[in-house]
């Protein structure tokens, strides 16, 4: 396996040092994400930009983002992402229910939210080639072709997270490391 750094303020190329300051000051310390994007500083510019634009400027509410965000986490098998996404739930106040369901696989307490994440994982399992029934079906539950797009966004945010994770085996923070995941195997896999 190749070793990625984590890097600190000190040892991160300097492109990255003033992205992981603001990291540093948003959150109190430096994500482990964050630190290791570092490595390539248009990765780190390009992963805050798209979280901030999902997280700041969709129409989703916070159970919505965090059903996209946790549908995909899940999906991938991200380590790293899916504790994180649990202790950001939690600062959100999601509901535990979602998060449980999210994290566990098993329906989410409402159709409307259980209608996201099936249209999450048919955009991500289909590679955005979905059906225009399944479209339909994402429209029917009360979603709007904006929303369609931002699911994408959504996709591509947290594609750049997750495949970094798995190719770098990022440790998961300290803070987060009470929220430890990992995926279930399917019966008779």
């Amino acid at each position: 396996m190749t070793d990625f750094p984590i890097h600190t303020l000190e040892s991160a190329p300097q492109a990255s040092r003033a992205l992981l300051e603001d990291s540093n000051k948003a959150f109190g310390r430096l994500p482990g994400l964050h630190a290791t994007m570092a490595e390539a500083p248009a990765l780190l510019e390009g992963y805050k930009q798209l979280h901030r634009l999902f997280a700041q400027e969709t129409s989703f509410d916070k159970d919505e983002l965090t059903v996209v965000w946790q549908a995909i986490n899940v999906e991938h098998a991200c380590h790293y992402c899916v504790p994180a996404h649990t202790g950001i739930a939690k600062m959100m106040k999601v509901d535990d229910a979602i998060s449980d369901a999210l994290r566990d696989e098993t329906p989410l307490p409402n159709a409307h939210l259980e209608a996201l994440r099936t249209f999450t994982l048919q955009v991500v399992r289909q590679r955005g080639d979905v059906s225009d029934a399944q479209v339909q079906a994402f429209l029917d539950a009360g979603y709007t072709k904006r929303q369609i797009l931002e699911v994408v966004l959504g996709v591509a945010q947290k594609v750049m997270s997750n495949y970094t994770n798995h190719l770098a085996q990022t440790p998961v923070d300290a803070p987060m490391q009470k929220f430890g995941w990992t995926k279930k195997m399917a019966e008779n896999a």
